[in-house]
């Protein structure tokens, strides 16, 4: 007995791509919920359902925190509102073909024409589409449906027909004679996917030649049931589902080979639909072929889009779309957009293919970063990465990397800060994939004519703005244009301060001035702490003799203890000025972070040396009683 295959056998794209997508999810741990069974096929649902699924008949039952899968079928356009305003996560897995009818049936209603939808009226794919109207509305099944809604028909000024995804092929070009003939203004729109084309098209072939056909698939599908009226036309025909049906049999390619392997080991490898694509007056397309595209629709995770020129229908993921990790897609690009893909993968028997814009900028970039590294040009683009070797930056879509040496001018400098900066750089080496690019190269350029301009007008006194580059235990070192100059750790603060640090960090812009310079040896000493913060300035302009302050004692010596009067400012209480009474030890009386009651008594600008006394505010308290 000899066994033949179909070559269109196992799950269609969309099929194949929710399920994909749900078992995915699944496998990363997340709770999901599908919008009723993902596809008519009982085993794959419980399967999907052993593994953690639930299968919910409306957004309602969803549980809340579960992620909504929208299947292939589609849904009308007030399931997107009712799972918004629930607020769930979903994923739309809705096939591209029947997307692009939903955006057809919007459209026609938006023309002011009756849409005619050749389907099951009671099919999800159907009432999807149904869904998305947004005018009148017409069902029909058959030619002899079709007929009856003839009187109305006639009476439209605009008439847009579009087919139910898996429509009976042969019915289907029945109605569409009828309608060209009768009604001439309706424009037919063939919404028939090609999957389902070339499946009728093998299923009608292959039961001229077979004995006996079994289409395998659910009962309840609409494909597997027209595969089966097609096949009953010329031989017998059985649709099984289990295997318990026929000993074994299902749906999904893992056990169609057991099927097969279970009546025959040999199976027929030679059929071609090369005449079906002729036919189809579709442009070939091919991997690496650049083309023009129109965007269907928009996803989370990926978009939809026409081919121009073609009857396939593009899939364009965000990774393929953009290289920013936080980029959204509905940020990047809406309905009806015009883009430039290159196709990564072609699936000539579904008509949908892979496609990308990344590539297509990369592809189009190559050509001037080759160019730049032929010519030494300074070129620009986004650092994208950093990893233990250096830098990736992405450069007209080019990805061009460039080592730690060459990312940063110093080598303690955190090369890593340069993610997320758009930078200048020169292409090094290209070579196939291997690009090389050099940032510092152009840093030290654009540095030496910087330090060149400094030198020619650098004076005492003279404001910079400048970047923290490191930290010493003196002091910090600023660029102040591409020069380096030293702000001592004297002159950070007016306070004493223990290490920089306290001050000022890393990358930090600051304004500082220059307190001196040295052209012939290349170095400039810097300040920071400003005169108007000068505590002692301000002691002397708002704080006169004979203040009292509360204020804290900060340390203790044998002769007195120093309380800190103001940031930066501590006085000293003499041991007799502590007490009326005779003070041997000052630790018996007062400890580091006592509040005291003192009176400014003497100041000594020129040597920076403050008196103050305990004693004399309590013989004023002493006075007053």
């Amino acid at each position: 007995m000899k066994v033949i295959r179909a070559k269109t056998a196992g799950f269609c794209f969309g099929v194949d791509r929710a399920v994909k997508l749900t078992y995915d999810l699944l496998a990363q741990g997340r709770r999901v919920a599908t919008l009723g069974p993902l596809i008519h096929n009982p085993q794959v649902v419980a399967d999907l359902e052993a593994k953690g699924a639930l299968t919910c008949n409306g957004v309602e039952d969803v549980p809340d925190g579960y992620e909504v899968v929208i299947r292939s079928h589609g849904v009308p356009r007030d399931v997107y509102e009712k799972i918004r305003t629930r607020g769930l996560a979903y994923q739309d897995a809705t096939c591209p073909f029947v997307a692009k009818i939903h955006k057809l049936a919007a459209e026609a209603g938006k023309k002011g024409a009756l849409l005619l939808v050749a389907g099951d009226a009671n099919h999800p794919e159907v009432q999807g589409i149904v869904g998305h109207a947004t005018g009148p509305v017409r069902v029909f099944a058959n030619l002899e449906e079709l007929q009856k809604l003839l009187p109305e028909l006639v009476q439209q000024e605009s008439i847009h027909v579009v087919a139910q995804t898996t429509f009976r092929v042969e019915s289907w070009e029945s109605c569409k004679g009828f309608l060209k003939k009768e009604c001439t203004k309706a424009e037919i729109f063939d919404t028939i996917c090609n999957a389902t084309w070339a499946r009728q098209q093998e299923a009608e072939d292959l039961s001229q030649k077979c004995d006996r056909m079994v289409v395998i698939g659910g009962h309840h599908s609409s494909n597997t049931q027209k595969l089966l009226q097609v096949a009953a036309r010329h031989t017998t025909a059985i649709n099984v589902e289990t295997a318990d049906e026929l000993d074994p049999a299902s749906t999904p390619s893992s056990i169609i080979e057991e099927v097969l392997n279970s009546m025959s080991e040999e199976i027929r490898d030679d059929m071609s639909f090369a005449e079906m694509l002729e036919a189809s007056e579709a442009k070939p397309l091919y991997a690496g072929k650049i083309v023009k595209a129109k965007v269907i629709s928009v996803s989370p995770t990926e978009c939809v889009v026409g081919i121009d020129g073609s009857k396939h229908t593009g899939v364009v993921t965000l990774r393929e779309m953009s290289h920013d990790p936080n980029a959204k897609m509905e940020d990047l690009v809406k309905v009806d957009d015009e883009l430039d893909l290159v196709v990564v993968k072609t699936n000539d028997q579904e008509g949908v293919d892979t496609l990308s814009r990344v590539r297509f900028e990369a592809q189009k970039g190559m050509k001037d970063v080759a160019e730049a590294a032929e010519n030494g040009t300074v070129m620009e683009g986004d650092v994208m990465e950093a990893n233990k070797g250096g830098v990736v930056v992405n450069v007209k879509g080019v990805r061009v990397f460039v080592p730690r040496s060459q990312a940063t001018m110093r080598r303690d400098e955190d090369y890593t800060k340069l993610v997320g900066q758009h930078v200048k750089l020169v292409i090094t080496e290209c070579a196939g994939r291997k690009i090389v690019g050099s940032i510092n190269k152009v840093t030290a350029e654009a540095n030496k004519a910087k330090r060149e301009e400094f030198w020619a007008n650098v004076e005492v006194g003279k404001k910079y703005q400048g970047v923290v580059k490191s930290l010493t235990s003196y002091g910090a070192f600023v660029d102040i244009g591409g020069v380096d100059g030293l702000c001592h750790i004297s002159e950070l603060s007016w306070s004493n301060i223990k290490h920089p640090s306290e001050v000022v960090n890393v990358g930090d812009e600051i304004e500082v001035y220059v307190k001196s310079y040295d052209p012939e040896n290349q170095k400039v000493s810097l300040g920071y702490k400003k005169e108007e913060d000068n505590p002692w300035v301000k002691l002397e302009n708002e704080v006169p003799v004979g203040t009292e302050f509360t204020a804290p004692v900060v340390s203790i010596t044998k002769f007195g203890a120093f309380v800190r009067i103001m940031p930066g400012i501590d006085g000293l209480v003499h041991i007799s000025e502590i007490s009326n009474e005779r003070v041997n030890k000052v630790s018996d009386v007062l400890k580091v972070g006592d509040e005291v009651r003192v009176k400014l008594t003497n100041v000594d600008f020129d040597r920076k040396r403050i008196s103050l006394s305990m004693k004399a505010c309590l013989n004023e308290n002493e006075d007053a009683e």
